[in-house]
């Protein structure tokens, strides 16, 4: 009997422990789903891919609010930027075209010395390292250029930062109807920093996790 009811108790212990087990789980983001062609509109019938590019991007700056980038640097970065421009059509009025971008980050960071945690609760030491990814999806109005300054598909070269959200408009475009307060139909990131934690940063106020000393 004694065996028995150590058993029935162990078995109750581990149902209570289980729950708490994973709640205690690294946040995660599933933002491939989002930055996805299936996501661009198809209003007028057509998406025809106009740009596919991708770059380097070296000494970025990651910032606790991502969008628009403000608030606290806490991070620099390193990654590689892959650019997709959808043509879906032209504006309801108005002039130009209207596009569908696609902007896909996947690199590594580095904290700051001393600067606020990203999650709103405490301060970093310098060097914690990790891994980065997510991106966002923009739909836009624009005039293509004639003449680009960047091609419009392979590798376009490697970029020092820090960098705008929408830096790279301007080789492909002119009159875009986008500014650094803008916030693009959905974006989001998420950042691993092993036994430091991980944070996710997307849009409609989410802010799970943290990066930590």
């Amino acid at each position: 009997m004694l065996r028995f009811g150590t058993l029935v108790v162990a078995v109750a212990l581990a149902l209570t422990v289980t729950p708490l087990v994973a709640s205690a789980q690294a946040p995660s983001l599933n933002w491939g789903s989002q930055v996805n062609p299936s996501r661009c509109p198809t209003d007028q019938g057509y998406r025809y891919l106009e740009i596919n590019v991708t770059r380097k991007v070296d000494d970025d700056v990651a910032f606790t609010n991502a969008v628009p980038n403000s608030g606290v640097p806490w991070a620099v970065r390193d990654f590689n930027q892959h650019i997709q421009v959808w043509h879906i059509g032209v504006p309801s009025e108005g002039g130009g075209e209207r596009f569908c971008a696609l902007v896909r980050y996947q690199g590594s960071f580095t904290t700051i010395q001393g600067q606020p945690a990203p999650g709103g609760s405490g301060f970093l030491v310098g060097g914690i390292d990790g891994s980065f990814e997510g991106g966002y999806r923009l739909v836009f109005n624009a005039d293509e250029r004639s003449t680009p300054s960047e091609k419009t598909q392979g590798h376009i070269g490697t970029f020092g930062g820090p960098i705008g959200l929408y830096d790279w408009l301007g080789f492909y475009f002119t009159n875009f109807i986008v500014d650094s307060s803008t916030e693009p139909d959905w974006w989001g990131w998420v950042y691993h920093g092993g036994n430091n934690g991980a944070w996710v940063n997307a849009i409609g106020g989410v802010n799970q996790g943290n990066i930590t000393n």
